[in-house]
C-alpha cells in the first residue's frame, strides 16, 4: 500500500539552504535559469533573447556573457565548464562563440524545420521572419567535463532525407570526430553529461509514450548507444556508477548502471507514495536531482502549488521520506551535481541551492 508520509512511517530530512543566487537576466524576457555542472564546477546559466549569460557560483561569483547569433526560441544554448566558450544550438547550424560574440566555428546541419524547409540557409537573416521557422523543432549540444568534446544532437538532410544525427565533435575546432545516425523523430532533446566525459545521456522529446532515451559512449574512436525506449532521463549519480530515469506517464523511477545501461531496479509511484486528495495516484517529476550515492531527491505533483518532494535511496529505490524546506519551494528538485541539489523560484528571478542537513 501506498504510505502517507503524515503517518509517520518516515523520517523527515531537513533542507539546508547553502546560497540563493539571483537569476543573471531577471526582470527581462529570458529562460528559465538552469545550472550547468561538471566535478568541481557550478554555472548558473540563463538564456535571453540576445545573450547567454553565465554566473559562476565559486568564488566571487564572476558572471560574463556572450552575444547570441539568434534570438532563444530559434534553439537552446550551452556553455563551456571553463567558461570561455558558448555553443549555440540553432535551426541550421552548431555555432561556438566567444565572450566577445566572435565565431570560433560553426558546423551547419539539416533544418529542425525541415517538413517545409530544405533550403540550405546560411544566415538566420534569411528564415527570421519565417513562419515555419518560428516554430520548429529543435536539437540540443552539451560540453564534457574537460571541455574537449561537444556532444550535440542535429538533423542531416531535408525533406524525405531527413534523418537525425548523434555527434561528438572537438571543441576547439569544430571538427566532427564521430557520428550516429539516432533513428528518433525529436521535437526537442537534452543532453546529462557523465562525470568520465566518455558517457553522455540524451533525452529526446518524441511527444509519445516511446520518446526513447540514448545512453551513449565516445572511446575515442567510434560513437555507441544504447537505446532505452520510454524512458526520460533525470540525473547521474555523483560516483556515476548509476543514473535514475522515469518514463513519460511517469509511472515509475527507474535505476540503470552506467556501464550498459541495464535497469537494476524500478520504483512504482503507486506503491511508494499516497496520492493529494482528489488525484487518482502520485506521479514522479520529469526532474530530479542525484547528489548523494545514498540519495536522490525526486518530486510529485509537478502540478501543485506546493508540491513534495522525497529522499529516494538508490541503493533499494525506495522512499526514505519527506525533504522539508525551511520556506515554501516552487517546481522540481534538480541537479546541481555533487552533495547539493536547486530549485528555481516561481517567478524564475532566483535559484537556490540546497543540501541535506548534517552532510558536508
Amino acid at each position: 500500500m501506498p504510505v502517507e508520509p503524515t503517518h509517520g512511517e518516515f523520517a523527515q530530512h531537513t533542507a539546508r539552504l547553502v546560497a540563493t543566487v539571483r537569476a543573471p537576466l531577471a526582470g527581462t524576457p529570458a529562460d528559465v535559469p538552469q545550472i550547468l555542472h561538471w566535478p568541481g564546477r557550478r554555472l548558473l546559466v540563463q538564456r535571453g533573447d540576445t545573450e547567454l549569460a553565465v554566473r559562476d557560483l565559486a568564488g566571487e561569483e564572476a558572471e560574463f556573457r556572450f552575444p547570441a547569433p539568434w534570438p532563444r526560441r530559434f534553439g537552446q544554448a550551452t556553455v563551456s565548464p571553463a567558461g570561455d566558450l558558448a555553443v549555440f544550438s540553432g535551426l541550421h547550424a552548431l555555432r561556438a562563440v566567444d565572450r566577445t560574440g566572435g565565431t570560433r566555428w560553426e558546423v551547419r546541419h539539416g533544418c529542425w524545420s525541415s517538413a517545409v524547409c530544405t533550403a540550405s540557409h546560411t544566415s538566420f537573416s534569411e528564415y527570421a521572419d519565417d513562419p515555419g521557422h518560428a516554430h520548429a523543432d529543435s536539437g540540443s549540444a552539451a560540453f564534457s567535463p574537460d571541455g574537449t568534446l561537444v556532444w550535440a544532437h542535429v538533423r542531416s538532410g531535408g525533406g524525405e532525407h531527413t534523418k537525425e544525427e548523434w555527434l561528438v565533435l572537438d571543441s576547439a575546432s569544430g571538427s566532427v570526430l564521430g557520428r550516429a545516425e539516432t533513428m528518433t523523430v525529436s521535437a526537442a532533446s537534452w543532453h546529462f553529461p557523465h562525470p568520465d566525459g566518455a558517457h553522455m545521456g540524451l533525452t529526446v522529446g518524441q511527444g509519445d509514450d516511446d520518446s526513447p532515451l540514448l545512453w551513449g559512449h565516445w572511446d575515442g574512436t567510434a560513437l555507441t548507444f544504447e537505446k532505452l525506449v520510454g524512458e526520460v532521463f533525470l540525473d547521474v549519480g555523483p560516483s556515476g556508477r548509476h543514473f535514475l530515469t522515469t518514463d513519460p506517464g511517469q509511472w515509475a523511477l527507474y535505476l540503470h548502471r552506467t556501464s550498459d545501461g541495464a535497469e537494476v531496479r524500478r520504483l512504482n509511484a503507486a506503491d511508494a507514495v499516497s496520492p493529494l486528495p482528489g488525484d487518482d495516484m502520485a506521479r514522479w517529476h520529469y526532474e530530479a536531482a542525484f547528489p548523494y550515492e545514498d540519495g536522490a531527491v525526486v518530486g510529485t505533483e509537478d502540478h501543485a502549488d506546493v508540491p513534495r518532494h522525497w529522499l529516494v535511496d538508490p541503493r533499494t529505490l525506495s522512499v526514505d521520506g519527506p525533504v522539508a524546506y525551511p520556506f515554501p519551494v516552487s517546481g522540481s528538485p534538480l541537479s546541481a551535481g555533487r552533495g547539493a541539489w536547486c530549485t528555481v523560484s516561481q517567478d524564475h528571478t532566483s535559484v537556490h541551492l540546497w543540501s541535506l542537513a548534517g552532510r558536508d
